[in-house]
């Protein structure tokens, strides 16, 4: 790095003032608001939850820089009308970690706790001396709905109102699939075919499993698996919207059968 050059984030939230300074800035981003830009903020950890995914670490680099810009922007407008900034959520952040590990970082003595049991602890401290009562509250309405689900029951759980055992969840489950087949109006539809997902999910979770993972990995397989069918269907020669669907359905049995691990 050259003398000359102020370190990467005090250059990165110089030219973040810059581009919403009022007489030489960009009017694009001059006329951002939280609101405007939550979206991209939303869309850039998409975007590295992705580039992990593919386990492209050039575009994780890309991407983080994407996502930090969009922690800069929003410190940006923060500072401007006086609430906060950048510095005030980097020490807020780090207060946070430290608060929240004090075996590592205090003098606390270990309880014998498991990580998940000393993080929830912490949290339920940090909410009540918010003023927040409820179990539920601070659950974000902008997660995805199947992850708000898994956290919404988690945290009930956390207050004893959860199954038993994994029967309950999958008698559940069973119940709302009758329900969803015999609602009438479309209202009714959509009310019971929310229950339902709901019930999935709590199902998922009885397994251990994150259903916000496995749907996302049940998501890739189906793609992998229709484009290959795509491509088996070119290859012999045939249109592929143009088959019945009993062809179709022979060419997907086809790609899973051509699957490693899978029986001939």
């Amino acid at each position: 790095m050259s003398e000359n050059q102020p370190a990467p984030l005090t250059r990165l939230l110089a030219i973040m003032a810059q581009l919403r300074d009022p007489v030489r800035g960009c009017e694009w981003d001059q006329a951002q608001t939280f609101s405007t830009i939550a979206p991209y903020t939303i869309e850039e950890a998409y975007e590295v939850a992705d580039a992990i995914e593919r386990g492209d670490i050039a575009a994780l680099k890309d991407e983080l820089g994407d996502l930090l810009l969009q922690v800069v922007f929003h410190a940006r407008i923060a500072e401007e009308t006086g609430l906060f900034d950048f510095s005030a959520v980097a020490a807020a952040i780090a207060a946070k970690m430290e608060t929240r590990h004090p075996h590592i970082f205090g003098d606390a003595p270990d309880l014998g706790q498991s990580r998940e049991e000393r993080w929830e602890s912490a949290k339920a401290t940090e909410r009540a001396a918010k003023g927040v009562a409820g179990a539920l509250d601070g659950v974000a309405l902008a997660l995805p709905a199947l992850l708000r689900a898994e956290k919404l029951q988690k945290r009930a759980a956390r207050q004893g109102f959860d199954w038993p055992d994994r029967s309950g969840p999958v008698a559940k489950l069973h119940e709302e699939i009758d329900e969803l087949a015999g609602a009438g109006t479309d209202a009714e539809q959509e009310e019971e075919a929310g229950d339902l997902l709901f019930a999935a999910v709590n199902v998922v979770r009885a397994y251990g499993v994150s259903p916000e993972a496995a749907l996302r990995s049940a998501n890739a397989k189906f793609e992998r698996r229709f484009r290959a069918m795509e491509t088996l269907a070119a290859e012999r020669g045939l249109t592929f919207a143009s088959l019945t669907l009993d062809q179709q359905d022979a060419l997907w049995n086809d790609v899973k059968a051509s699957e490693p691990g899978k029986p001939a």
